[in-house]
């Protein structure tokens, strides 16, 4: 097992499968003329196979495959159905756009639950923060996965003065549909002009649900780094990942693997290992694993405090959300 001075064992990887996206939300991506990764730069089918497998070795038992948008990879359906043999629970996270194409590989792979991000229900706004016309796509291809029986979350990164006047909106709609709303506290990356009064914390969601709506907590399991809670009478349900102003660092079980093969022990982390040269070089990847397990920081990944209002985003040392992979 994968287990660091904390305490914390590690059994839930992120793979990001490319940094390359068909939509352009700003929280993400720094510019429209972003410069992707070239393919030979990326991690190849095999070599990603041999990586994830040795993380199943060491005790992973959850893979989520994140992007950039996972499905515009050309070879997606086939890197989803070599993981979907590795006996772990298989997942990803997707902007929806391609899921149509995808839908049957997703059941033959074992994928039975799938994250949509999606930070507006309005047309038009869907436009402005994706600067892609893409919302009609995104909302059947949602009703899709739910008539084919999969468990869809939504992700919607809350951000002030542009879409928190929509939280009751997103709340209604999984009163007939059983769908789960992710609130996502607005975090700092490189280029996504974070600064802390764009910030909706988690008791102003509270707050803002409680006008209309009354809401019973959830039982959350020990890895969650969402709080979740109920609506008498809703079919569907909402959490919040409250990263900024009740981070759940200590619980945390999670290790991302960049397109390129990159190692990294937190979303905040600005220390990296390289697996991917390592591999090719016929390096043994276990002891870089272990030492990236065993350096990671207590919380946030040691850049910066709770107090999100003193966080200066210009001094935090990471990539883009795009290059990381969610």
């Amino acid at each position: 097992m994968l287990i660091d001075t904390y305490n914390r064992i590690h059994n839930y990887l992120r793979i990001s499968l490319t940094d390359n996206c068909n939509l352009r939300c700003f929280y993400c991506m720094p510019e429209e003329n972003y410069h992707f990764m070239p393919n030979q730069q990326l991690m190849q089918v095999d070599e990603l196979i041999k990586i994830a497998q040795l993380f199943v070795e060491q005790g992973v038992t959850k893979i989520r495959l994140t992007g950039g948008e996972p499905l515009v990879r050309k070879d997606a359906a086939e890197i989803m159905h070599a993981l979907g043999k590795l006996g772990v629970e298989l997942t990803i996270t997707t902007n929806a756009t391609r899921v149509n194409h995808f839908i049957d590989d997703f059941e033959k792979a074992g994928i039975r639950s799938v994250n949509i991000s999606l930070d507006t229900l309005q047309k038009e706004k869907f436009h402005l923060i994706t600067r892609r016309d893409q919302f009609d796509t995104v909302k059947n291809n949602i009703d899709a996965l739910l008539l084919r029986g999969f468990k869809v979350k939504v992700n919607v990164v809350v951000v002030k003065g542009l879409n928190e006047s929509e939280i009751l909106d997103f709340i209604e709609w999984a009163k007939n549909t059983a769908i789960e709303i992710r609130f996502i506290e607005f975090m700092p990356f490189d280029g996504n002009q974070w600064k802390s009064d764009k910030l909706v914390t988690l008791h102003e969601i509270l707050s803002k649900i409680s006008e209309q709506y009354q809401f019973i907590p959830s039982t959350n399991a020990a890895h969650d780094t969402s709080k979740h809670y109920s609506i008498p009478g809703h079919a569907g349900s909402f959490a919040i990942i409250s990263t900024m102003s009740a981070p759940f660092c200590s619980s945390c079980n999670r290790i991302r693997l960049t397109a390129d093969g990159k190692i990294k022990n937190c979303l905040f982390s600005e220390e990296e290992s390289d697996l991917l040269n390592a591999l090719r070089n016929g390096e043994d990847l276990l002891p870089l694993i272990e030492n990236a397990i065993n350096t990671k920081h207590k919380e946030l990944g040691g850049q910066f405090s709770k107090q999100f209002e003193l966080i200066d985003a210009n001094t935090i040392h990471n990539r883009s959300m795009i290059a990381i992979g969610g």
